[in-house]
């Protein structure tokens, strides 16, 4: 079934449309943390105990009494202490301190009974056994708890420290391991078929005929989805003709989570994607309001989702990088996944525009000797001139409602390092 077949919608409401029809898998598998990088919590990770466990020193010095800087007496500020022991990581020092007493401590020691304050060691004058802060430091240690890290202060016992639906990064495998967890529940990994359309594509390494051109639509898919970790599977070529397509689309959707094409949902005669969907799935072909990526399709062939990409290859990425990296994130269990942020930045580029689309314009963002953001487009922005991706940092982001931009107008910028590319 094909609804709203002449519908064209803005690019924040296709977003909206196409989050309103996902669910994420369920099914979930237990994994060593080193195996869990990059992928989604099946569970929330609490505490098992105090992060620290023991109040240590944050710095290398020596343990007090806070009392004997804190009686407000001048002679206590320049009083002498006795070094009485040493504390080190791991091995902590066994008695207590009294007044008139220090500790020489090491970072991460616990603190020694009785201690509750740290002089950096370079805010002390040592002579053999007996220490004394200099006076110009004095003023830094007007509080008990100085240079000391308390037990539980980074975690309490018992406290949230990861949400089932967090994408594991490297910082949180440290954590992890820091709790002494050594593996969780993870989703499964999303399972993706993709496959392009278009007889005059060739396979890389095979001769070029007359009108044929090498498919890059499967490098460059294989590649944006690669680096979201999800299980890929390329179905290659598909020849333009119904029987084909409708095939490889019961193959396809019989055993993934999401089906992506490339090419052939335009409005052309030998665009058979279109068709075949008719018959197969319940899908809304969408024509949306931008520029690269007018047409996408987007809805359900038996279980999987679907996503009918254009077939030029900047078109192809575009359509990824605002719909399709969005969508997984959210099949894939994570918690409110966000779209890459935008910024604002000087243009020194002259861009012709026209209201009523949102443009994508490859872009160079840079950052100019006073520390301003400035981009530039790259080049000629044809929806086929796959090079100017290659040469770009970010799309610049131009909205249904912006006509031209003169060198020097502020316009939104979308880098790429804050998205996976």
């Amino acid at each position: 079934m094909l609804n709203h077949e002449n519908e064209q919608l803005s690019v924040e409401n296709a977003c909206a449309r196409i989050a309103g029809e996902l669910e994420p898998v369920t099914a979930s598998e237990s994994v060593d943390i080193r195996d869990a990088l990059s992928r989604v919590l099946a569970q929330d990770i609490f505490a098992p105990f105090d992060v620290p466990p023991h109040t240590n020193s944050a710095m290398d010095g020596y343990a007090i009494i806070g009392a004997d800087l804190l009686s407000g007496s001048s002679h206590a500020l320049t009083a002498d202490f006795m070094v009485i022991g040493t504390a080190w990581a791991g091995r902590p020092y066994k008695g207590t301190v009294r007044t008139g007493q220090a500790v020489q401590i090491m970072t991460g020691a616990v603190m020694p009974s009785g201690a509750d304050m740290v002089l950096m060691q370079e805010h002390v004058q040592r002579d053999a056994e007996t220490i004394r802060l200099h006076p110009e430091h004095a003023a830094k240690y007007t509080e008990r708890g100085r240079n000391v890290r308390n037990a539980g202060e980074d975690l309490a016992k018992g406290a949230l420290v990861l949400p089932a639906g967090r994408r594991i990064v490297p910082a949180d495998l440290g954590l992890l391991a820091s709790l002494g967890i050594a593996g969780v529940e993870v989703r499964r990994r999303l399972r993706v078929a993709f496959f392009c359309t278009g007889d005059e594509l060739r396979n890389v390494g095979e001769p070029l005929e007359e009108g044929s051109i090498y498919d890059s639509n499967r490098y460059t898919l294989y590649g944006m989805l690669a680096r979201l970790g999800v299980e890929i599977d390329d179905l290659g070529v598909v020849a333009d003709r119904p029987d084909a397509i409708r095939e490889i689309f019961i193959r396809a959707s019989d055993s993934a989570d999401v089906v992506i094409t490339t090419g052939g949902v335009s409005v052309g005669e030998a665009d058979y994607v279109k068709a075949v969907l008719q018959e197969l799935g319940q899908v809304h072909f969408w024509k949306i309001a931008m520029k690269p990526g007018h047409p996408l399709a987007f809805g359900r062939i038996g279980a999987a989702q679907f996503f009918g990409l254009p077939g030029n290859p900047v078109a192809v990425m575009v359509s990824f990088y605002q719909f399709v990296q969005f969508a997984l994130a959210r099949m894939a269990g994570e918690i409110d996944p966000q779209h890459a942020p935008t910024q604002r930045a000087v243009c020194l580029s002259r861009l012709s525009k026209k209201t009523g689309r949102t443009e994508f314009v490859r872009g160079v963002l840079e950052s100019d000797p006073d520390g301003k953001l400035t981009v530039q487009k790259t080049g000629s922005q044809g929806s086929g001139i796959l090079h100017s991706m290659s040469l770009a940092n970010c799309f610049i982001i131009l909205p249904e409602e912006r006509e031209n931009v003169e060198p020097g107008d502020l316009v939104t910028v979308q880098a790429f390092f804050g998205m996976v590319r």
